[in-house]
């Protein structure tokens, strides 16, 4: 059965903002209805104004698949809207594009291959990039290809909740495949001359940006226009948000070990050898090892200690049969934790499929496990519990930020969510929490410097 849409204050501001200006990024925290929003305003200028013809929605793979045609069939007002959901095989997409509908839902990684493959027009009037974030790299081949049909687009919407995930650096190339270079210039090396100047360099090789004095408000000045950013708790009563860390301690003979692989890249352990050939394989490496295993170089992996993996086993103690959600990264640190789960006679699931989303949903699941790459975008998964464990951290805030949002969004009915770190102490996880912290400080100006205010 079908719901009645009510649309919130902020939702209201947001459709009509999308009906009025031809180009606008809409910056809304996780789980405030930026689909819903963009439906609404799509089936009004479709049907009310006549202003659009044809729509491309562009998103996650498991988002086209299923949110978008999930909304469309959820609300009584968008019962008119026809969508075809263009993934599977080559033949499967050129059927899909082939049938008469009003939206076709495409994943991002086939952008590319709509546009310079399909052998279809590119004959759209109106193309929603579903998470803005994932058009950042301006040298991407879904960039490039998404430009070169650019001007053939009277309108563009791009959504997402993290613009700048990894600084503002990113804003390039989200903004100029939505206004084709008019705010913060056509070309990378304008952008970067204009806004920052090198931090890191090695010779004539810079590793790194800063921005330049008062840069950062000149940029807010100049998207200003056709941004609107809203948080969550400003609109909605959101559940209280407990963060906190769970420290996790190794003995030291392993922090030894730990401190030795830092210094030296190279580390004997029986069983194997583990080299780290430049900073970003270190990295992985002691983030491999504050979890508990690591990667040898003939992939097999090298179990070290069992700290967190006796953490977790407490936790879950504690909840007493309340439903968590652990958030994993490595695939050793799957296998180490499914293994401890089997010996502990705890029921579990990978999420990873719309059965075990559905049962999760339902509350039937005591132990949850995903992987940030694969749930951080899209799902609702606030109905099967409120408690989130950080087994392995990410350094990628966008899906961190994500991930916690799958608990932390509109109908979560708990009156707190609980995101629990496993820090080990005195290793690369303090870093890594550091960083992301730090991080969100860049996103939060954002945020704050184009927030709308519904009052004027």
């Amino acid at each position: 059965m079908r719901l009645c849409y009510k649309p919130h204050a902020y939702q209201e501001y947001a459709i009509e903002f999308i009906k009025k200006n031809p180009i606008a990024a809409i910056l809304l925290d996780m789980g405030m209805g930026k689909s819903s929003i963009t439906l609404t305003a799509i089936m009004e200028l479709m049907y009310d104004s006549f202003e659009v013809s044809k729509v491309l929605i562009i998103a996650p793979l498991r988002v086209a698949k299923h949110t978008w045609s999930g909304e469309i069939e959820k609300w009584e007002h968008l019962k008119g809207l026809r969508y075809s959901i263009v993934v599977g095989t080559v033949a499967q997409r050129k059927k899909a594009l082939q049938k008469d509908a009003d939206i076709y839902i495409i994943n991002r990684e086939n952008v590319p291959w709509l546009i310079e493959q399909s052998g279809q027009p590119f004959d759209y009037d109106m193309v929603v990039i579903d998470e803005l974030s994932s058009f950042k790299n301006w040298q991407s081949k879904r960039f490039r290809s998404l430009m070169k049909v650019r001007p053939m687009v009277k309108r563009m919407v791009g959504l997402t909740g993290t613009p700048s995930s990894n600084g503002m650096m990113d804003l390039f190339a989200e903004y100029k495949v939505l206004d084709m270079g008019a705010r913060l210039g056509r070309f990378i090396g304008q952008y970067r001359l204009n806004y920052f100047k090198p931090d890191r360099v090695n010779g004539p090789i810079v590793y790194s940006y800063k921005l330049l004095p008062g840069a950062e408000q000149q940029i807010y000045e100049k998207i200003d226009d056709i941004t609107i950013s809203m948080k969550a708790t400003d609109y909605l009563e959101m559940p209280s948000l407990l963060s906190t860390e769970y420290p996790v301690y190794l003995s030291a003979s392993e922090l030894d070990t730990y401190e030795e692989m830092k210094k030296d890249l190279v580390l004997s352990l029986p069983g194997g050898e583990i080299t780290a050939s430049n900073a970003a394989s270190l990295s992985g490496k002691l983030s491999q090892m504050a979890n508990g295993a690591v990667y040898t170089d003939d992939k097999s992996y090298i179990e070290f200690h069992d700290k967190k993996l006796d953490a977790l086993e407490d936790i879950i103690e504690a909840a007493n049969g309340q439903p968590l959600m652990v958030a994993y990264w490595y695939k050793h640190d799957l296998i180490r934790i499914e293994e401890r789960l089997k010996s502990l006679g705890v029921q579990y699931q990978r999420l990873d499929s719309d059965a075990s989303i559905e049962k999760w949903n339902r509350g039937e699941l005591p132990v949850a496990l995903v992987h940030p790459a694969s749930a951080g975008h899209g799902l609702n998964l606030q109905s099967g519990g409120s408690t989130l464990v950080w087994f392995g951290i990410t350094w990628s805030l966008e899906l961190y930020q994500q991930t916690n949002a799958r608990l932390y969004r509109q109908g979560q009915t708990a009156s707190c969510v609980k995101i629990i770190h496993l820090i080990s102490k005195g290793t690369i996880d303090e870093r890594i929490v550091k960083a992301l912290s730090d991080k969100d400080n860049t996103q939060a100006a954002l945020i704050d410097a184009v927030k709308a205010d519904l009052n004027q």
